[in-house]
């Protein structure tokens, strides 16, 4: 059998049977195993006017931007375990959050553009990427992790990395610079012994994917107009009485009805419990008159994240004269910090430049004041000058970047803490806030 003709070629196809597409050019099959957007997600866009995604663009342009940086890199290949690179690489998720701490599945994407999936059950399962024909091969190997290979880890690490030489060779001889993202210890060991060069390749990856194409633009709009109207259904629900964790709920509902996927944290939190921020929503019923602030940290349609956050007075009465000055120092301080955002502009001009915290609310700053964003939170972290260590994160905003602008502004031993963050592009001219959901009326004052 021909390696190099894809699996999915193979079958026999009636070409005169026109398919019926989605608008985001995939197959409109109820039965079909590629994951997407539902009916709602497409209603909601196109009443949005919202121009969706072509997939199959999309696609083709990540694998071309990440084998030009294998290329441009001088590596022979460049070897993936992380799901996010994975599904970068392949659009072709498979139960991505058990893959987070059980990593069976395994990309190669060698200098010549040839990608290789390991999957869970190898070959078997090679129809979670039937739709995909950039995928060229699926085997099966990759498991090294203890849970599914006891004590032979060494035995099965070695079977799958002469895989790995094998396909090396026959694409790209006798270059053995490799490039690997996250690989359990048996693994890297076994590439060593068999001669090759491991390199970091996470700083191939992130800084590919931190440049979105006009596909993955659309995508994030599409996504992000999703995510809103699910956090519209959160707050229509929110009210004193209510547990965080059944206000919470209303968030996931709202993102899984419209094919998104999960949700990376629980910091929804009210009251007291805003303060310090990172609390974990729990079983505490919300008050009459409290904050309630959240951070969505969602993955939506098309894998995309949405990470914004909103803080709310819930309850019939007036916010605090306290509430309301915080909350304006927090609106301030990203609304501030945007406006730094253009194309040219240097990551260390984002540090030290924009709107400064006053110095009470320093101690309780968030762990940084910018963030990538894209399939999850992305390379580059901007920091604030507190935290700034040279030489960590060198390099200059680019037209097709996204950033999520932070502040959380609470005192130390505070009652609460606003939370507010928006997610913005970089254009061609300047930036665009792709954020649409509204500010709390009362607390803005």
């Amino acid at each position: 059998m021909n390696p190099e003709i894809h699996h999915a070629d193979r079958r026999r196809i009636d070409p005169s049977r026109k398919r019926r597409m989605k608008p985001d050019n995939t197959p409109d099959d109820n039965d079909r195993v590629e994951t997407g957007p539902t009916a709602l997600a497409f209603q909601e866009w196109a009443a949005a006017g919202l121009e969706c995604p072509d997939l199959q663009a999309m696609r083709a342009h990540r694998h071309a931007r990440l084998t030009k940086a294998v290329a441009d890199a001088g590596l022979g290949g460049l070897l993936m375990f992380d799901p996010l690179n994975i599904r970068y690489a392949t659009d072709a998720p498979n139960m991505q959050l058990w893959n987070t701490h059980n990593p069976f599945r395994a990309v190669l994407l060698t200098a010549d553009g040839h990608m290789v999936l390991w999957e869970y059950k190898g070959a078997s399962f090679a129809f979670l990427s039937d739709f995909n024909p950039l995928v060229r091969e699926v085997r099966g190997g990759a498991s090294m992790f203890y849970f599914s290979t006891g004590d032979r880890g060494g035995d099965y690490a070695r079977e799958f990395v002469a895989q790995v030489d094998e396909v090396m060779r026959a694409r790209v001889g006798t270059n053995r610079r490799l490039a690997v993202d996250k690989i359990m210890l048996g693994g890297y060991h076994a590439l060593l012994q068999a001669g090759f060069e491991v390199l970091e390749g996470e700083p191939v990856t992130e800084r590919t994917r931190a440049v979105k194409g006009p596909d993955e633009i659309k995508a994030m709009r599409c996504a992000i107009h999703a995510c809103e109207a699910a956090v519209a259904e959160m707050e229509a629900a929110c009210r004193p009485g209510m547990s965080e964790d059944e206000v919470w709920s209303h968030l996931h509902a709202g993102n899984i009805r419209r094919g998104g996927e999960w949700i990376e944290t629980r910091l929804l939190a009210s009251g007291p419990r805003t303060n310090p921020w990172f609390q974990e929503c729990g079983p505490r019923i919300i008050q009459p008159n409290e904050i309630v602030a959240f951070d969505t940290d969602l993955i939506g349609c098309y894998g995309m994240c949405t990470d914004i956050s909103r803080t709310w007075f819930v309850g019939d009465g007036e916010p605090t004269a306290e509430m309301k000055r915080l909350y304006r120092v927090a609106h301030e301080h990203i609304m501030g910090n945007i406006e730094l955002l253009k194309p040219g502009t240097s990551f260390r001009e984002l540090v030290f430049g924009g709107h400064r915290l006053p110095d009470e609310f320093v101690p309780g700053r968030y762990g940084c004041r910018m963030h990538g964003v894209g399939l999850c939170d992305e390379w580059p972290i901007i920091a604030y000058p507190e935290d700034y260590r040279e030489g960590a994160f060198e390099g200059v905003l680019e037209p097709g970047m996204m950033l999520c602008v932070e502040a959380c502004v609470q005192t130390q031993g505070g009652e609460f803490a606003i939370k507010l963050e928006d997610q913005v592009l970089i254009t061609e001219t300047g930036h665009e806030n792709l954020t649409r959901y509204p500010f709390d009326a009362r607390l803005m004052g």
